[in-house]
Order: C-alpha cells, then structure tokens, then sequence
C-alpha cells in the first residue's frame, strides 16, 4: 500500500517482500528485527519491572520468540547494498562480524530495563554511540524506537536518492524519519493490529507537521 508517494508499506511476510525485488535493489537496509528475548524484552525479566504495567497495556504476543534465520539475513544481504541491524550482537552468528558497532544511549534510566542497545553496521566505518533520549508518551509497540534516532541513521548512513528498506516496521518510526527526509522506503509489517496502528500513527504525525509547517 502507497502511504504516500515515496512511502510504500505492506502486511506481509518480509520474504516475500524481498523475493520480488532483485540483488542490490536497495541502498540502505535499517531493520529492528526481534531478539529472541520473549517476555524480557517488555518485562526486563522481573515482574517488578516499572514499565510493566505500562507494557501490559501493548497487545503482546509471541514476536520476540526468536531470532530471524539465516535466511532471511542472506536474503536481506542480497537485496541491499548496506545494513543497520538492531540488535545484531544477539545474532552475530547469523550475520557474521563488523567493525562498525553503533551503540545507542537511551538516556532514560530503568533498573529492569537495557540502558544501551546495538546495532550491527555493514559499512566500513568506526564505532558511534548515539545519545537520544527513548522516552514517547505515545508508545504503541513495546520495543518503539524514537523517529530521531531514525533520522539520526539516516543524516549519517545514507545519502540523497537512497532507497530505504525495512523489515520489520513496528510502530513506523522509520517511516516518519523517511517521509520527513523525503527517502523512498519499502517496509513491510507482519502483524495486522501493528500495521494498522503505524499506519494511523504515520499520518496523524505527518499531517500535524504538515499543518504546523504551513
């Protein structure tokens, strides 16, 4: 579905997303894939996690089960040129080893709950730790990145006239960032309910910018 004319996303499995496109297709793949945490990644393994309550009103189902497979990496190396892969040190042995480690800092202290994440860079540049803050009083997903830290990949990874590809869309962060930057970006959501959620979120935001900025 066209959310706009350079926004297009799907409800569909992210194979057979990219068995349609050919190698190289795409310039830039920035995916937040699950990390075959389960419930730690919403409860940080403690029932006495402070987000918890919070969490419990996010539907939770069984996504965070696993890891994707090798396959579905082999397949993503084969349709992008380059990859930011979240999460990429709980997979390192599906997509093999980096120089180019980008550590975000959430700068939101919660005992129960990881104050860094990682991301897996396929580029051939040096480490960066990334300082923004995680807090969203509108979150929808319970693993929901802030569009800034998209823009932040973005302003530094790729280049004008990238085509964007994700994976794994959840809340629809990247497709904010995109729509703001102007990218062109293929994404793709499994989950009906996220889909449809991201897809309500993606235009009341963009509309509220688009009314601001006229």
């Amino acid at each position: 579905m066209n959310w706009t004319d350079k926004i297009t996303v799907t409800n569909e499995d992210n194979m057979e997303l990219m068995a349609r496109y050919p190698d190289n297709f795409f310039d830039l793949a920035i995916v937040d894939p699950p990390y075959g945490l389960g419930t730690k990644t919403t409860d940080g393994g403690s029932k006495k996690n402070s987000q918890t309550k919070f969490m419990n009103d996010i539907r939770r189902t069984n996504w965070d089960n696993s890891i994707p497979s090798k396959e579905y990496f082999n397949e993503l190396k084969r349709v992008s040129k380059e990859q930011i892969i979240w999460g990429g040190n709980y997979m390192a042995q599906n997509i093999g080893n980096t120089k180019c480690i980008l550590i975000w800092d959430k700068m939101t202290y919660i005992p129960t709950m990881s104050q860094f994440e990682f991301a897996f860079c396929s580029m051939n540049k040096h480490p960066q730790m990334i300082k923004i803050n995680s807090n969203d009083a509108n979150r929808q997903h319970p693993t929901q990145k802030p569009v800034a830290l998209y823009k932040w990949l973005l302003d530094k990874y790729a280049k004008e006239g990238d085509k964007i590809l994700d994976t794994h869309l959840g809340s629809g962060s990247i497709a904010i960032a995109c729509h703001d930057y102007s990218f062109e970006l293929t994404a793709c959501e499994l989950d009906k309910e996220y889909y449809d959620a991201s897809f309500k979120r993606f235009k009341t935001v963009t509309a509220q910018t688009k009314l601001f900025v006229s």
